[in-house]
């Protein structure tokens, strides 16, 4: 069986698999586009970290592939949607570097505190630049984490040893569950105003896209610190270099950018921002558990068809996958419907099954629903086999119910959350045995396929309203491939399901919220 490794990995990791004879173990890294392409033809497995583009392209180029496992946790450079539809399983290390990047992130908080490398920099040009360099300690100064998971906490439990004031900012996490690793929960608000330095720990997502912007700076104290070691784009950049320029902002410690490399960028001009390329992950100590972690799933895989840290199908075996199969795709997209439109952090999840798929073994159609609901907050760090501990971690109950009595629908699968904030629910059956529809939503009734770009709006139910809509989108040119309408009776309320062609820009969503009758737009994407 040959395994394809076309990025830099650790020795470990390879001498692990080069010891199995039953594997032929081809090191290839940097190689361009066609040559990867004439390489991984006969490969059944590809070992990968962020350099390889795995695209449509090169999935249909790889005739025999099985199996691809990233040395580490983001998954941005691989076509999931292409892999899963040639049954290809994705795998990935997610708890291989975290305490790596959080303490990059402290790393970078000391050095810009204490000005580490401008003064390194003054003093290898013969300068001894003493009174310049005018540094502030960090013991008992408040640190404002935003997103406060795996790394986050990490980086909550160093800065508490440096005896600094921790508060941080987790919309999806219980105040209670914050505050039990010895932080204080506040509002975004808060921390932004609270904060001598802010550092993120957030995936990239629609939400956190520009949290860090204009309005987010001139809220915060003078002379706040920024540090980034999550992801480039969490950060409005050009508002940063305002801020920093202004002086409103004294430092910003950055690991990532928008774009990398950033090439001829402003923020390097400036002597307050100090900077890494993408440095979080790379100690040799992470590099080699993620060189293992990866070639031990590969290889137990390959000879025994287990199934570790999929991010596209959960560990069962294949007699129960072609029974529930579409169940598990149904389960994660109604889970990914309410992990995007659900306000306040989740409490307690529960999955009620009814029918006939009551009667089959509904725990991994459980976890396809917790990964959905995650999904959306965690990204690439939620897998069929972590969902759960995820869950427990963010002070989420989970429970199911069977029922096998039928009642509109042979089968049904309902998910309903409970959070900080509100109760919300999805229903939704297989039509003709595989198609997953959803079917209720929030108790009205609303069929509609979940999948790829969709809008949903809430309108006054007044005439006129529905044509608006649609002649806003067509002054955008953007095609409506599906349109689904519910009715809330008690409010007179419309609630519409629409899916686009094109993903929805700001200028859309400003024109669709200016129209007469429409309530509110929220944007959602469903894989």
């Amino acid at each position: 069986m040959k395994i394809l490794i076309s990025d830099n990995l650790a020795q470990k990791g390879i001498d692990l698999l080069s010891g199995v004879p039953e594997f032929e173990v081809e090191f290839k890294p940097g190689l361009s586009p066609e040559d990867l392409k004439s390489a991984i033809s006969d490969a059944e497995a590809l070992i990968i970290r962020s350099g390889t583009k795995v695209t449509t392209e090169l999935i249909a180029a790889a005739k025999r592939l099985r199996v691809i496992g990233r040395a580490g946790i983001g998954l941005d450079n691989v076509d999931i949607p292409a892999a899963s539809k040639r049954g290809i399983v994705v795998m990935n290390t997610p708890d291989g570097n975290v305490i790596t990047t959080a303490e990059h992130s402290i790393a970078m908080l000391m050095a810009l505190s204490r000005n580490i490398h401008q003064a390194t920099t003054s003093m290898k040009t013969g300068k001894w630049e003493k009174k310049r360099f005018l540094g502030q300690e960090v013991f008992h100064k408040t640190l404002g984490i935003i997103g406060i998971g795996r790394i986050g906490r990490i980086v909550a439990e160093r800065a508490l040893g440096l005896r600094m004031n921790v508060i941080a900012y987790d919309p999806h996490m219980e105040p209670e569950t914050v505050q039990k690793l010895g932080v204080v929960s506040v509002s975004l608000d808060q921390l932004f105003q609270s904060s001598d330095y802010i550092t993120v720990h957030t995936p990239l997502t629609r939400e956190t896209k520009g949290l860090l912007n204009r309005e987010a700076f001139a809220k915060m104290k003078d002379g706040v610190m920024i540090i980034n070691c999550a992801r480039g784009g969490i950060v409005d950049e050009q508002a940063l270099y305002e801020a920093i320029t202004s002086g409103k902002v004294a430092g910003a410690a950055l690991d990532v950018f928008e774009k990398e490399p950033p090439g001829d960028h402003p923020l390097l001009k400036l002597d307050e921002v100090i900077c890494t390329p993408h440095l979080g992950a790379s100690t040799g100590e992470a590099q080699e558990n993620v060189a293992v972690s990866v070639a031990e799933q590969i290889k137990e895989f390959l000879l025994a068809g287990g199934i570790r840290n999929a991010v596209n199908t959960p560990q069962i075996t294949c007699e129960l996958m072609s029974e529930i199969c579409h169940y598990l795709t149904l389960a994660e997209r109604l889970g990914s419907l309410l992990g995007q439109i659900t306000q306040g952090a989740m409490k307690e999840v529960t999955i009620e099954y009814m029918g006939g798929v009551s009667q089959l073994d509904t725990a991994p159609i459980t976890l396809s629903a917790l990964k959905g609901l995650l999904e959306p907050i965690l990204q690439h760090e939620v897998n069929y086999v972590n969902a759960p501990i995820l869950a427990r971690e963010r002070g989420i109950f989970v429970k199911d119910s069977r029922s096998e009595e039928a009642q509109d629908y042979l089968n049904l699968i309902t998910i309903r959350v409970r959070s900080t904030a509100e109760e919300t629910s999805a229903s939704g059956t297989l039509f003709g045995k595989k198609e997953p529809r959803l079917v209720r939503f929030n108790n009205i009734s609303l069929e509609a396929d979940m999948r790829g770009n969709l809008v949903l709006i809430y309108n006054e139910d007044v005439p006129g309203t529905f044509g608006s809509i649609g002649t806003c989108f067509g002054n955008h040119n953007i095609n409506i491939s599906m349109w689904k309408a519910g009715q809330i009776i008690e409010t007179g309320e419309n609630v519409l399901l629409l899916r686009v062609d094109n993903p929805v820009d700001e200028q859309t969503m400003e024109d669709l919220m200016d129209l007469p009758n429409v309530n509110s737009v929220q944007l959602l994407n469903i894989p």
